[in-house]
């Protein structure tokens, strides 16, 4: 038994040694080339869609480190079999190790930005582990020292049996080796991820670049927009607390010096620009309300902030659309694509090319240098980050990502409230409580919110002062609590006077429905 856990741990330190010299290399070459990201965004994309909303549900923005934690994990289990086949055969854990190479080769080819350069680190990957299990074997595992640790003979050349071969490495020299090994995988893989993460060099370009200002600016927020409730979430989110969601399992570093957005398809002229050129076009500065289709009733997959851009439909103008388009295709650089109704593109909305996000430069999370920001839209249809190609065509002749996993491919936003104040669960004091949430409709705006105590009639709320009809808009109530159990709903009334639904509905396959309601207790 002891002999067997040797085996799997030379073939975890192998494999593991093999992999974090891959990520060192591949963190030199592209984020493409990383054969671990590589495999995982493979992973998602083979992905049935029910099991991805799933993983959103469950582990909201945290769903990528998950899937990473998931997949070491997995690879260690794996080494460890490595190690066991070598151990009853000669080459066959080497063969496995091959095996996880040519996986690694295939996910890297499939990767949308793969060059010549990005073969080599899964290459690498695999001829490292490959020596080194091989080198393991040979000098320690097959000398059988690990056999007389177990108290087993071991039969030698001569055809003599010991338990106690007397000569060689020994169990003490095996582990100092497994040590090294080890060190050596941490060393390399903490190297990759620092040079890697030292997306130095973009984040060094987004901390130079000076943002143009707006021809025409975001109004100031006024005092009247922001309540005063202790609990309330605020009006502006902060970048560090804006949701993140999305397909890519490591965020792509796009360099905004080499960096270029190209308009194809149905257009009368194809157009590229590079980030100067985009930079140096009239800019609006707006705020917008965008959200997750994945967002549940009450939940927090939504997100309000000013951003600043060019608008769209200058930019379409200039490409000149061709009659009998219907949709415009954006894509991402790490492959993800949205398929956006031409309409929201070129209308009277604010449907812009984002470059900053609450006065700077957009971070590299939320898709700098550019995406994508359409009002009134689910993120899946309309917010592409990382945006370098826009494509003038139809719903009969393309589809974004999302849509053939049974989404549907309009996806406006429906009309939503949250209960912020109170809690769930919460206790409150009897007599007077406080209420107090969010509501939303972008593109329409909200025009009333009521609420409803304990199956009673329903109650007109204050509202704040809207920013503009596509951003979220904060409302407080007051009511009267005796002592017990208590439940709270909300409902929403957008501009066009249209009530929300208390049909409740799931997330798939066009956004999640039904009122908010939670449970509170006054003491």
């Amino acid at each position: 038994m002891e002999a067997r856990r040797y085996w799997a741990a030379a073939g975890i330190v192998c494999v593991g040694v093999g992999v974090a010299v891959g990520e060192l290399i591949a963190a030199f070459i592209s984020p493409s080339a990383s054969p671990v990201s590589a495999v995982g965004q493979t992973v998602i994309g083979l992905l049935p869609g029910g099991v991805k909303e799933w993983a959103i549900h469950l582990f909201g923005t945290h769903d990528k480190m998950m899937l990473l934690v998931s997949m070491v994990v997995v690879m260690a289990l794996l080494a460890g079999v490595v190690g066991l086949l070598e151990r009853a055969r000669r080459g066959l854990g080497q063969l496995g190790i091959g095996l996880f190479g040519v996986v690694g080769i295939l996910a890297v080819a499939m990767a949308p930005t793969t060059a010549t350069l990005s073969y080599v680190a899964p290459v690498v990957a695999a001829i490292v582990g490959i020596l080194l299990l091989s080198r393991v074997s040979t000098i320690f595992l097959r000398t059988g020292f690990a056999a007389a640790a177990a108290g087993e003979r071991t039969t030698h050349p001569a055809g003599s049996a010991t338990a106690h071969p007397g000569h060689g490495p020994t169990r003490r020299s095996f582990l100092a080796y497994m040590g090294m090994g080890a060190a050596v995988a941490v060393i390399a893989g903490g190297a990759a991820v620092i040079v890697r993460q030292s997306a130095v060099v973009v984040a060094d370009l987004r901390a130079k670049v000076k943002l143009p200002r707006p021809v025409t600016p975001a109004p100031a927020v006024p005092a009247a927009a922001e309540l005063a409730v202790d609990g309330i979430t605020p009006l502006i989110i902060d970048a560090n607390n804006f949701y993140r969601i999305d397909t890519a399992l490591v965020v792509p570093t796009v360099n905004s010096d080499t960096w270029q957005l190209t308009v194809t398809g149905m257009v009368e002229k194809e157009i590229t620009l590079n980030f100067a050129q985009l930079l140096a076009k009239p800019m609006v500065e707006t705020y917008v309300t965008i959200g997750c289709v994945s967002n549940e009733v009450g939940g927090n997959l939504v997100g309000n902030a000013r951003w600043l851009g060019w608008p769209v439909r200058d930019l379409l103008a200039e490409a000149g659309v061709k009659p009998g388009a219907d949709m415009v295709l954006s894509r991402s650089t790490d492959g993800f694509t949205a398929g956006t109704p031409l309409e929201a593109m070129t209308d009277a909305r604010n449907a812009i090319i984002a470059v900053g996000m609450n006065g700077e430069p957009l971070p590299l999370v939320h898709g700098f240098p550019a995406r994508l920001i359409v009002p009134g839209l689910y993120g899946y249809v309309s917010a592409t980050k990382w945006l370098e190609d826009l494509k003038v065509t139809t719903f009969a002749a393309d589809q974004g990502y999302w849509v053939p996993l049974g989404w549907d491919a309009m996806g406006p936003i429906k009309i939503a409230s949250r209960i912020d104040v109170p809690r769930s669960g919460a206790t409150t004091s009897t007599g007077s409580t406080t209420a107090a949430g969010l509501a939303w409709a972008p593109e329409r705006g909200i025009s009333a919110v009521q609420v409803q105590l304990d199956g009673g009639a329903w109650q007109e709320a204050t509202l704040a002062a809207a920013l503009n009809k596509d951003t979220w808009v904060q409302w407080e109530v007051t009511l009267s609590t005796g002592a017990g159990n208590h439940e709270l709903k909300v409902r929403a009334v957008d501009g066009s006077g249209v009530l929300q639904t208390s049909e409740v509905a799931p997330p798939a396959p066009n956004g999640a429905s039904g009122f908010h309601t939670i449970q509170f207790s006054s003491r």
